[in-house]
């Protein structure tokens, strides 16, 4: 394969995005469809959100569709495959973005029902719509995953936040041992761990002190925006640009980490 020195390689790939009616995905989803992909734009609650983006999107070169599942319910991961893999005329890479915090919680305010509320969107959801799209993954010549971790699996996470970091650890691993598991069918894994990233994640949850104490830990002095996050998943979508590049997390964190 030739070196390709930008996303051209990505035109025309059929890209599915969850949780991308706002934050990150949002962000991501506008990114592919920028370098012109078709993008499947994931949402659970945020119909308003998701039919933004897919007009934001009907405005660069790429196309947007939106599709409608709640991931944490695990009979809906083979149905937003199959859903996607229709709307877009198959699948050739998976963000798994979709995710949250809840609300903070500290250890002795913890309960089963927030547990199983994390895990079962956090992860359970991602090896679930995973397993899904692999047939349709196998048939494309660019097979790939990324999915979004965090810096928390290496802080911890503030306060509040030490079942979330955990969910977040358990994707690092996963992309880690799905890498060795898929290369041998010709599918990369990789993922991207933002820092805090002002998102509407944080809204009525992380309050200004908390976010000015994590501002001044970073080098480049301010917070990370969506937008910031963005460059990670082209890079490692591009066959041409990481072709070679499966099992890694790149950090997005301003030097904080």
């Amino acid at each position: 394969m030739s070196f390709a020195p930008n996303f051209d390689d990505l035109r025309n790939a059929r890209v599915l995005v969850t949780g991308a009616s706002s934050g990150i995905g949002a962000a991501v989803a506008l990114g592919f469809a920028s370098c012109g992909a078709q993008v499947g734009v994931h949402y659970n609650e945020n119909q308003a959100g998701a039919e933004a983006v897919v007009q934001k999107i009907a405005k660069t070169s790429g196309s947007g569709v939106v599709l409608q599942v709640d991931l944490a319910d695990p009979s809906n991961h083979k149905r937003l495959a199959d859903e996607a893999v229709q709307a877009l005329g198959g699948l050739d890479i998976l963000i798994n973005n979709a995710g949250t915090i809840f609300s903070r919680k500290p250890i002795w305010e913890f309960d089963d029902n927030f547990y199983c509320q994390l895990f079962d969107l956090n992860v359970r959801s991602v090896m679930g719509l995973t397993k899904a799209v692999l047939p349709a993954l196998e048939k494309s010549n660019m097979g790939n995953i990324i999915t979004t971790t965090s810096v928390a699996v290496r802080t911890g996470g503030a306060q509040g936040t030490s079942i979330y970091a955990a969910t977040k650890g358990a994707l690092n691993s996963m992309t880690i041992g799905l890498a060795k598991e898929l290369g041998p069918r010709g599918i990369r894994v990789n993922a991207v761990g933002p820092s805090l990233i002002l998102t509407p994640l944080h809204d009525g949850r992380t309050d200004a002190a908390t976010l000015e104490k994590i501002r001044v830990q970073v080098p480049l002095g301010r917070l990370g925006e969506a937008d910031d996050c963005v460059g990670a998943y082209l890079f490692l979508a591009s066959p041409g640009l990481a072709g070679y590049v499966s099992g890694i997390t790149i950090e997005i964190t301003g030097g904080r980490v």
